[in-house]
């Protein structure tokens, strides 16, 4: 944990929890619950602002010990309107731990059930979004931005339904209640939005009402006489679904991107031409591990928030994780001082990245290899099949090979090479190399990759120029890159190739593999950008594309995926603003004008 992101926190005689580095309590030594429900449920008009939408969002500056955001999802589970879904937007700098706020909730039986699963999804101390892992039956979406409130709203794509200004008071906190702060919370707000605080102080009523928010003194709670409740200018909008989605691709990308549609209340229609799986999430295993980056902090922040959340999910997948951590040897003398640099990055939590001396990499991998490493232990192997038929449970499926996808006002028409057409309101392309066809202008390049596995053998999960990785019966190794090739015949001379590279590293391994027969091989075709980023978002209106994924699917879907969908429905995302423009499509048409140019 880093010292400058904690709380400094303190308990009264009776159990409040006090913030050193404020000065202020968290909430009332009365009935913190009470206030909550009356300063702010009751304040922004819950349950009755919500009867009736499909989707309702709740931002709140200064997530505290999650007292608000528990109260309001028991209010939501009691009252939900029928498919409705929640979502919650919090920003905290400065975040207690999981054993904190499981003390300071403690104090409220009543709420149990919901802060159990709360704090079970505690996220740690590490700058960004954290989008928390809460039973999908719920119907509740929490992001919580661990960093300053300005550079938080700026960064977030909703608009919010209701607000909760819940920072400590302006006193003490002023930068929670800055004039930047205001207007982002006037550009952040629905038209109609309700906004709840428990302060009066000038400044902030006068600052709303400049920004066109009609505001009222409301009588206060407990020992505060007076509160402000503020309604911004317009009508709420009315509830609306969201219309039919299809999905293109039946990898990695394309069921992340199905899966989180229906997360989000829409039944996506998945498009293929081929079985799930049939392109490059077809292997016995894959390793999902994040890109090192030290000289791009987006990049490096983009990789570090998208594998946590893989693991989230994955978590949640029976049969889908067969390993934890995962080990990156060095290569060169570089690395040394890249994985050191790495290590020391302040988006990893306590133990996701430890360096190993070359002593512990040959304990932990069983044999010597010379070099020194990076323990990587938020990262794991998972066993694709798992995960593609989880996700593609129950979703409604079409065999078809698409050839065109054309807008239009009425929605997108999609059509195949027999004359076939089907209508829908929206497509998202994830159809991974296939979107070199149906979208050239990506520019996306293929690189073919062949790996080799076998039964009957244990080994490490372990990259370096190659990688090794456990199966659920046996050893995956390989993999070849080859620029340029698509030919997907299996061919021998790769699987040479690949044992060649095993046997270099890991010497013993590789004899051992020699023992147990003739590997089986598979060849597939990754889809790469030339900026070796992803491409994840709108294409045009209503078509939007996830791909480019490179060897780091299982590693990037997950979230792009939730990006994604969230961008064809109109969700708030769980991607900082700053992030979306790194993977956006854009990104790549301004690149090959500026060629052109």
């Amino acid at each position: 944990m880093t010292d400058d992101r904690a709380p400094r926190l303190e308990w009264t005689e009776d159990g409040a929890p006090v913030s050193g580095r404020f000065g202020d309590v968290y909430f009332s030594r009365e009935d913190g619950l009470a206030e909550s429900r009356a300063v702010f449920l009751a304040g922004c008009g819950l349950p009755e602002a919500w009867d009736g939408r499909g989707r309702f969002t709740v931002a709140e500056l200064g997530f505290g010990t999650g007292l608000n955001i528990a109260a309001l999802i028991a209010l939501w589970r009691k009252t939900r309107p029928q498919d409705g879904r929640l979502h919650v937007f919090s920003v905290e700098a400065f975040p207690l731990t999981r054993e904190e706020a499981a003390r300071a909730l403690s104090a409220w039986p009543e709420l149990g059930e919901v802060t159990a699963a709360l704090t079970a999804a505690w996220p740690p101390r590490t700058p960004g979004f954290h989008r928390l892992p809460l039973p999908p039956d719920w119907g509740v979406t929490v992001d919580l931005a661990v960093a300053p409130v300005d550079a938080a709203l700026a960064d977030w794509n909703g608009r919010a339904d209701a607000w909760f200004l819940d920072g400590f008071a302006p006193s003490t906190n002023p930068e929670m209640w800055s004039d930047a702060v205001l207007d982002l919370i006037a550009a952040r707000s629905a038209p109609g939005a309700a906004v709840a605080t428990f302060t009066v102080a000038g400044a902030v009523r006068r600052g709303l009402q400049a920004r066109g928010f009609s505001v009222e003194r409301r009588p206060g709670h407990g020992r505060k006489r007076e509160r402000l409740e503020a309604r911004a200018p317009g009508d709420a909008p009315a509830g609306g679904d969201v219309g039919r989605v299809a999905v293109i691709g039946g990898g990695i990308a394309g069921l992340a991107t199905a899966r989180a549609l229906a997360a989000s209340g829409v039944a996506p229609l998945l498009i293929e031409a081929d079985a799930p799986g049939a392109g490059a999430s077809g292997f016995p295993a894959a390793l999902v591990t994040p890109r090192l980056d030290v000289g791009d902090g987006d990049v490096a922040a983009l990789f570090a928030q998208a594998p946590t959340r893989a693991g989230d999910l994955y978590d949640a997948l029976p049969g889908a994780v067969l390993a934890r951590g995962v080990v990156q040897l060095e290569q060169t003398a570089r690395d040394a001082r890249r994985f050191d640099k790495v290590a020391a990055q302040d988006l990893w939590p306590s133990g996701a990245m430890v360096r190993l001396s070359e002593v512990e990499a040959e304990a932990r991998l069983g044999e010597p290899v010379a070099v020194g490493g990076l323990l990587m232990g938020q990262a794991m192997v998972v066993r694709p099949a798992a995960i593609l038929e989880s996700w593609g449970a129950g979703v409604d499926r079409l065999r078809l090979a698409v050839t065109e996808v054309a807008a239009h006002e009425r929605g997108v028409t999609i059509r195949s090479g027999d004359g076939r057409e089907i209508e829908v309101d929206a497509v998202v392309l994830a159809a991974g190399w296939g979107l070199g066809a149906l979208s050239p202008a990506l520019g996306l390049d293929p690189v073919r990759g062949q790996a080799d596995w076998v039964d009957g053998l244990d080994g490490p999960a372990v990259a370096w120029g190659g990688y090794a990785a456990p199966t659920a019966d046996g050893l995956l190794f390989g993999a070849t890159h080859d620029r340029g090739r698509t030919d997907l015949a299996v061919a021998a001379a790769d699987s040479a190739r690949n044992l060649a590279t095993l046997a270099a590293r890991l010497p013993r391994l590789a004899s051992a593999l020699a023992r147990t027969g003739a590997p089986a091989a598979r060849a597939a075709i990754r889809a790469t950008t030339r900026d070796r980023l992803p491409v994840a978002g709108a294409l045009a209106p209503r078509v939007f594309v996830l791909g480019g994924l490179g060897s780091r699917g299982f590693a990037l879907a997950p979230l792009l995926g939730e990006h994604v969908a969230a961008l064809a429905t109109g969700a708030p995302g769980p991607l900082p603003e700053r992030l979306a423009r790194r993977v956006s499509p854009s990104r790549l048409a301004e690149r090959t004008a500026s060629q052109d140019r």
